[in-house]
């Protein structure tokens, strides 16, 4: 069995690649089992570990591939050095069952969930879309910013976090990049002047609000992974055009699972998922000032895809 590093993902994944990797998988036949959820321990020091499984949809002896992403979730790390949440993906034959290798989960994830909400870009903001804003300076924003790029003519990129230092440093770092990228101090300004806003925060409390949504705008939804989480308001999701990446998002994650129980919208009010979209079923943007939002809470079918791309990338 063979072991893919964090470097190796990096050097053998684009974002051009990775995103048409997810468009044919969503349009595809993978099957993707309910994720496995388990507490381990009780109080402050439990952990969690998450069991994300997925397969091609092809009879035994037919060949494709199976996988699983493992995750564990350990709050306490932080106190001897090391990440909370740390994973690996095992992908294996779909012929044999036979193990073929162990990828670094956290970069493979940090591939795929920006990769999924490039593809939702390519289907919702516009064609001309050259300002993006991120909101959120984590490990995630900069592969936000290069899937975005890969799908819309992005020219500027403004950072803004809660804490100001991070957001200066973010922006640095996309300079050297060759974005024209700067922090902002003011997030209604940042929300206000963007394209496309992409969020990936853990804020339990909305920041994006819909006042500030300007026509023609594409809000990303990446953050706020259960009900304790927010990052757009209940005008922001009554106000744009809903798509999901699935209809997990619906009882999952904050922003439009949130809004559902409100009752600031109603389930006929999202207009689709990922699979409608790649696969014809709803057109996404139609015209070039309507608002449009993407909620995404993640599936292990991005997971297999990208593991899938990466083994075809270094056997070849």
């Amino acid at each position: 069995m063979r072991v893919v590093t964090a470097a190796e993902i990096d050097a053998h994944l684009t974002f051009p690649a990775l995103v048409a990797a997810l468009a044919q998988a969503f349009a595809g036949d993978i099957v993707t089992p309910m994720r496995h959820h388990h507490e381990i321990g009780t109080g402050e020091d439990h952990a969690t570990l998450l069991l994300m499984p997925a397969w091609t949809g092809r009879a035994p002896g037919k060949g494709g591939f199976l996988g699983t992403k493992i995750v564990n979730v350990f709050p306490g790390n932080g106190t001897i050095g090391l990440p909370a949440v740390l994973g690996t993906y095992i992908l294996m034959s779909g012929e044999t069952g036979a193990p073929l290798a162990a990828l670094d989960g956290t970069r493979l994830t940090h591939w795929r969930t920006a990769a999924a909400s490039a593809l939702a870009t390519r289907f919702l903001a516009r064609a001309d879309a050259s300002r993006l804003t991120l909101v959120g300076a984590g490990a995630l924003a900069p592969f936000l910013a290069r899937a975005h790029a890969s799908q819309r003519p992005i020219r500027s990129v403004n950072v803004w976090n809660h804490r100001p230092e991070r957001a200066v440093s973010l922006a640095k770092a996309l300079e050297a990049e060759g974005f024209e990228a700067r922090a902002e101090a003011d997030l209604e300004t940042a929300v206000r002047g963007g394209d496309i806003i992409s969020c990936a925060t853990l804020s339990s409390a909305p920041l994006v609000k819909g006042d500030w949504l300007q026509p023609g705008a594409h809000l990303d939804l990446v953050g706020a992974f259960n009900m304790a989480m927010r990052e757009a308001d209940d005008a922001a999701v009554a106000k744009a055009a809903v798509y999901i990446d699935t209809a997990a998002a619906m009882t999952e994650g904050g922003d439009v699972a949130l809004a559902l129980k409100s009752g600031a919208i109603t389930p006929a009010h999202i207009q689709g998922t990922l699979f409608d979209l790649c696969r014809g079923a709803r057109i996404g943007r139609t015209d070039a000032t309507s608002i449009t939002l993407f909620k995404a809470v993640g599936t292990a079918l991005e997971d297999l895809a990208a593991a899938m791309l990466v083994w075809q990338k270094v056997t070849a």
